[in-house]
């Protein structure tokens, strides 16, 4: 985009800002012609704040997005539709969304933030968490949090309480907590809401959360109880994916650990249950294909992609998670699962407890962030873990993987999403 159309000055922004408001002194008339006396017409100013949403959403998608946290700031209004789910959806249509990988830790010194930016990673955000939350309370936020993204917005979403973290203002606020304390839960947002679902043992509810009113509630209630599940959407369904079935024969030290020793019979799921958001119904359930355990997944161009693991073996499956149009809201007609091109890592990769993985889809990339682990190769040698700290990415059109920018030492530890605004 050239520096011309991204260039917005102060005399612009002043300009659009008394639009937003009627002139209390405007009392122009005109006399149309020819002139008569009993046809003068009074006419009422056309300003900004009188156009219906819609005009001013189409108005809004194209301006620059250098601009945009700008005009958030203009007035209430605007700020509400910057912000919808409809905005969105519009710049989306018009390919006009920028994607971004955010990296959020907590420091001893305060919240930081770092952004996946042209290649680099950039500090976002430094914030000593003052006002918002306690620095102590945001490092157990973080410890197993899930972080969700609408617009340009991220929710911090953990056990027992949220934080949202506006990108283009870099402010910090406190939002409602759960209904339900979870721990390695499942989460997603679909149509401008974020759901969750597993990581408890007390109960199988479904929640969803109302970014407008701030509020959650139960929408449902899931199929089976999963720990340490993924949480991904397309096409208006919720996929709640992996983890720990709980209740089946098997080890289940860590959810026993986790939940104060209830349940501790757990098995490894290698499937997906499927939560259709509208209508309000689960549809029937798929199997991960080869039986590995699920360590990362996430949605991209229509697809859900899952990395799964056997021992020191990783591959990375495909499915196409559109529905058929005859059976959209049914059923479910969709595509198959197929197995694509691993992950190049340039040593074996164990993974343990000790491994953490993230994907982030991003439009048609999908981004993998290897946080730390065990390289078999260096394990033989010395025995101990190697914090690698590398970033893949993944073209979902050509299939092929290329090299990002490594992460940064601070940000290792961190949890991730991807922005979309």
């Amino acid at each position: 985009m050239s520096s011309e159309r991204e260039r917005c000055n102060s005399r612009h922004f002043t300009w659009i800002m008394k639009t937003c408001f009627p002139n209390p002194h405007q009392t122009t008339t005109i006399c149309p012609q020819p002139y008569h006396p009993t046809t003068t017409l009074p006419i009422t100013t056309t300003t900004i704040t009188s156009l219906p949403d819609d005009v001013v959403l189409e108005c809004l998608c194209r301006v620059p997005p250098s601009s945009l946290p700008s005009l958030s700031l203009v007035c209430r209004r605007w700020a509400r539709l910057l912000h919808s789910s409809h905005f969105s959806d519009l710049r989306r249509r018009r390919s006009l969304l920028h994607h971004s990988v955010f990296a959020v830790v907590a420091t001893d010194s305060g919240f930081c933030a770092a952004s996946l930016t042209d290649g680099a990673w950039k500090i976002a955000l430094f914030h000593p968490c003052y006002d918002a939350v306690a620095l102590d309370d945001f490092h157990f936020l973080l410890a197993h949090a899930r972080l969700a993204s609408i617009g340009p917005r991220i929710f911090v979403i953990g056990r027992n309480a949220m934080v949202r973290y506006d990108t283009w203002t870099s402010t910090l606020s406190p939002r409602s907590a759960m209904n339900f304390p979870r721990k390695k839960f499942a989460s997603a947002v679909v149509s401008g809401k974020i759901y969750v679902a597993g990581g408890g043992s007390r109960s199988t509810a479904v929640e969803e959360y109302d970014p407008d009113s701030d509020t959650w509630s139960v929408v449902s209630y899931a199929q089976r109880r999963r720990y340490g599940c993924i949480g991904v959407s397309v096409d208006g369904l919720f996929f709640i994916i992996g983890g720990l079935r709980i209740g089946a024969a098997g080890e289940g030290n860590e959810f026993s650990r986790a939940t104060g020793g209830a349940d501790a019979h757990a098995a490894y799921a290698s499937s997906m249950d499927l939560f259709d958001v509208e209508a309000r119904t689960w549809l029937r359930s798929r199997t991960v294909p080869g039986g590995g355990c699920v360590v990362a997944a996430c949605a991209a161009a229509g697809n859900v992609y899952v990395l799964t693991s056997h021992a020191v073996e990783l591959s990375f499956w495909k499915f196409d998670a559109r529905r058929k149009s005859s059976n959209h809201g049914g059923g479910g007609g969709f595509g198959d699962w197929c197995r694509i091109k691993s992950p190049p890592f340039p040593v074996q990769v164990r993974v343990d407890t000790r491994m953490r993985f993230s994907c982030i889809g991003l439009g048609d990339k999908v981004v993998l962030i290897q946080v730390n682990g065990w390289c078999v190769d260096e394990m033989m040698r010395s025995g101990r873990s190697v914090r690698e700290g590398m970033v893949l990415i993944y073209d979902c059109g050509s299939g092929e993987w290329r090299r990002g920018a490594d992460l940064p030492d601070l940000f290792r530890r961190a949890a991730y999403v991807g922005v979309e605004c």
